[in-house]
């Protein structure tokens, strides 16, 4: 089989690349282990995204938003405080009013049962060759092409091969990209809840000394919860039936929007930092988690990868209309010197971040509680922040900004 450009891993990175490329007239054969049974199920994955500003309009661009819009919601207001459990907030906080912006929301939340499912049912209708329930077992580069050797035995030409195979990317491993990384020694506990008041689609992150409570705002009197332990005290309580587990979260969570009660499944995700030594090898691409997997302290983790496939596509589809190779050094690395520099000040942001917020020192709660009051105070360096969020800073690629490639 040949095609111009091979994608490993038909996550949301990989999916959204595949239509990205492919409506640009460019050939893609997408690879991904997982069965479509399986991911066509509501409870594959527990989690919910923020859907920055900027990643929206990508979507948009892209013509998946109308299959999405019902289904996520608008995110206005984002208040960040520090505390103890039982202690309620301290007397420090941020206040991120999407107003300051001009007043549209600051982004969305999407659970990912509702995001994936719209990337496949667009992927399965797309003028693209999808491979499910397939994995790549080798790969080799020549001069002129790379060739990746299915389990089945069958092989798959291209220009340039595309890792958005996650974390354990076996793509970045086969082509010797090196990676650093290490755990956290923390879990995040993730679940939604109904709650008798409305959220107004406001978010909120709640400090605590083993790590960050985040309370997002759902379609509905719904939220997604994102509650992070080190991880010996998270596997405990998951191992808790639902009552004496809502018992736990119920003190961290607090009253603010009345009674709340467990709704679907609950879900484990252990917490680490990967981030790759380089972006690109030898007709080798990374994206995603199998680039830069960070702490979800932030909410930015999809983002960046959404960005690395905007970055990507647009260097791609160019050199594409130019007729000339997709997967020489020059091209690639006019990728990475778009992405690389973004991605490490995230992995380091949040890392730092963590490190920060994520104990019981009374110095440095001192700090961040002086830190804070600072930040919400000076409506510049607030603004600054909000924009980072958002995803409108910096140099955006053209999907971020609402234009077609």
């Amino acid at each position: 089989m040949e095609t111009q450009v091979i994608i490993t891993g038909g996550g949301l990175n990989g999916c959204t690349l595949a239509l990205a490329l492919c409506q640009a007239g460019i050939s893609v054969v997408l690879v991904d282990a997982s069965r479509t049974d399986d991911l066509r199920r509501n409870d594959f994955d527990g989690r919910s995204y923020a859907i920055s500003a900027a990643s929206a309009r990508m979507l948009r661009t892209l013509g998946l938003w109308d299959a999405l819009d019902s289904n996520a919601q608008p995110m206005f207001d984002i208040k960040v405080t520090d505390g103890q459990v039982g202690d309620g907030p301290g007397a420090f906080f941020m206040h991120f009013d999407h107003a300051e912006l001009g007043g549209g929301p600051m982004g969305y939340i999407v659970e990912d049962r509702h995001l994936r499912q719209t990337l496949l049912a667009a992927v399965e209708r797309a003028d693209l060759t999808y491979l499910p329930d397939t994995t790549v077992t080798a790969q080799a580069v020549d001069a002129g092409h790379v060739t990746a050797t299915l389990a089945s035995g069958e092989t798959v030409q291209a220009d340039v091969l595309v890792g958005a195979d996650g974390r354990a990317s076996g793509t970045a491993k086969r082509a010797g990209l090196k990676r650093m990384g290490w755990g956290y020694d923390q879990t995040s506990l993730v679940c939604a809840v109904d709650h008798e008041r409305p959220h107004n689609g406001v978010a909120h992150q709640f400090f605590m000394p083993s790590g960050p409570l985040a309370i997002l705002p759902l379609t509905g009197n719904r939220s997604s919860i994102v509650w992070t332990e080190k991880t010996e005290t998270a596997l405990a309580i998951n191992a808790l039936d639902d009552d004496d587990y809502m018992a736990v979260l119920r003190p961290r969570f607090g009253d603010f929007l009345g009674d709340v009660t467990l709704t679907g499944g609950r879900y484990t995700y252990p917490l680490g930092l990967v981030l790759a030594h380089s972006l690109v090898g030898a007709r080798v691409a990374l994206v995603g988690d199998a680039a830069h997997g960070v702490h979800p302290i932030a909410g930015q983790g999809l983002n960046a990868g959404l960005k690395d496939v905007a970055a990507l596509s647009e260097v791609l589809v160019d050199t594409h209309r130019l007729g000339l190779d997709l997967g020489t050094a020059t091209v690639l690395d006019a990728y990475q010197r778009w992405r690389r520099f973004d991605n490490t000040t995230l992995a380091l942001a949040t890392d730092g971040f963590n490190r920060l917020f994520s104990n019981q020192s009374s110095v440095l709660r001192g700090a961040r509680d002086l830190g804070m009051g600072l930040v919400n105070a000076m409506p510049g360096l607030r603004r600054g922040f909000m924009k980072e969020a958002a995803g409108l800073t910096g140099d955006l690629p053209k999907l971020m900004q609402g234009h077609p490639l």
